[in-house]
């Protein structure tokens, strides 16, 4: 097990590249499995979830391997294996995106129920009962999913839940509705960049996909998938972290090969924090002079603020003059950085989906663990800005997101490092 060392308390200043998007690659990898032929998926991140994703589609008979730094060969070997593996797909809550593919491909699916960061409640009922839709018979029991169809066929599917679109849920309809029979009409799809990208590469194959980027989307199915090369969008997620640790360290930090118009809430929410964002067509700045202002927010589905960058943004929050508040309306249960940014200092207070923070002057380093993903990056952000020494553990949850994430900060002045960890997880570490 390894964790990172941070010492804080050193402004970030300099240039960094955007990496490809994890949220786009790990749906548009699962596609892959509906393609003949070879897709070269190319500004791939290399991280552990991504090799999670390679796992899986390996053990269903798929070839994949890296070619050269940022690219990934994907290439159906005419295999009929439908059962995934549950020691991967345990791991990472994006393998249900095999799920469709599979069903519509090779006639059957069997998947354990996926695993991933505890964020709270992420139920997968849309995807099956957008799959029953199509035609297919679909039995779950208290750890598989069972699914199989001689056959789909399209219909109208409304994806709409109690908290908005899902996600991945849109992926997997849409990528099963390419090869089923006559026309899918998909009602109240997520609009995530990530989902627009999973359509354009499915396009890119040969796919009839229409309205993407809105919230109804028509899919005529064809007869046959052809491979492609394809390029991810970068990673809107990882550049929101970026500018925030900038933020937090009054520093003075330029992305490139971004997408600023991917990120109009984010930077939205930055700036009226204080800080100037100086947007370019394809780079984004974040300059911070002054105080950082308290504000009020709340996360919501695309064009909204993301879900996941209110850890993030609350660390930011926590440095602020004065009270602001979080509104989780995601994931009302997406609060386990507090307790960690709470030890650092933070004045936080927890009311059901609602987190009120009243700023200090400044956080303090010591042991912390990251409970998940973006608790982890949040983590981060505050331990670059803190007095002293902060000990990060678990860091393999930060691997999931954030490629080399000590290297690239690093280069931005960051007094950081990784190491073997020297205490047992269940010593004290948060």
């Amino acid at each position: 097990m390894q964790e990172l060392v941070i010492h804080g308390g050193r402004a970030l200043r300099g240039t960094i590249t955007a990496s490809g998007s994890k949220n786009a690659a790990l749906p548009i990898m699962a596609a892959s499995i509906l393609v003949k032929g070879t897709t070269i998926l190319r500004r791939v991140p290399r991280l552990t979830d991504v090799e999670t994703m390679i796992a899986i589609l390996r053990a269903l008979g798929m070839e994949a391997r890296w070619v050269g730094q940022d690219s990934l060969m994907l290439r159906s070997r005419g295999a009929d294996i439908t059962v995934a593996p549950r020691e991967w797909v345990r791991s990472m809550r994006a393998s249900i995106c095999v799920l469709g593919p599979l069903v519509v491909s090779r006639g059957a699916a069997t998947l354990p129920l996926p695993g991933g960061c505890v964020i709270g409640e992420r139920p997968i009922d849309l995807h099956l009962k957008g799959l029953r839709t199509l035609g297919a018979e679909i039995y779950q029991d208290t750890h598989q999913i069972y699914a199989r169809a001689s056959a789909l066929k399209g219909g109208r599917v409304k994806l709409g839940g109690p908290r908005g679109s899902t996600c991945l849920g849109t992926a997997n309809i849409m990528a099963a509705a390419t090869l089923a029979q006559g026309e899918t009409v998909i009602e109240f799809a997520a609009k995530e960049p990530e989902i627009q990208d999973v359509a354009r590469y499915l396009v890119a194959c040969g796919a009839q996909i229409h309205g993407i980027g809105s919230s109804t989307l028509r899919i005529r199915g064809t007869d046959r998938l052809e491979g492609c090369e394809y390029s991810l969008i970068p990673d809107r997620i990882e550049v929101g972290t970026y500018l925030a640790a900038a933020a937090a360290t009054g520093g003075d930090v330029c992305v490139e090969e971004c997408r600023p118009d991917h990120m109009a809430a984010t930077i939205e929410a930055i700036e009226r924090m204080g800080v100037q964002i100086d947007v370019g067509r394809n780079t984004l700045r974040a300059r911070r002079a002054g105080d950082l202002r308290a504000i009020q927010f709340s996360t919501a589905p695309y064009p909204g603020l993301p879900t996941d960058m209110q850890p993030q943004l609350s660390a930011l929050l926590c440095l602020a003059r004065g009270a602001g508040a979080v509104r989780e309306s995601v994931y009302p249960e997406r609060f386990t950085h507090v307790r960690g940014l709470q030890r650092m200092g933070a004045r936080i207070t927890r009311r059901g989906h609602l987190a009120v923070v009243q700023g200090v002057r400044k956080m303090e380093g010591t042991r912390v663990g990251a409970t998940d993903l973006r608790a982890g990056a949040a983590l981060v952000v505050a331990a670059l800005a803190a007095q002293g020494r902060t000990v990060i553990s678990k860091v393999a949850q930060i691997d999931r997101g954030y490629q080399h994430i000590e290297k690239r900060l690093g280069k931005l002045g960051a007094r950081i490092r990784r190491r073997e960890a020297r205490w047992a997880g269940s010593r004290r570490s948060a």
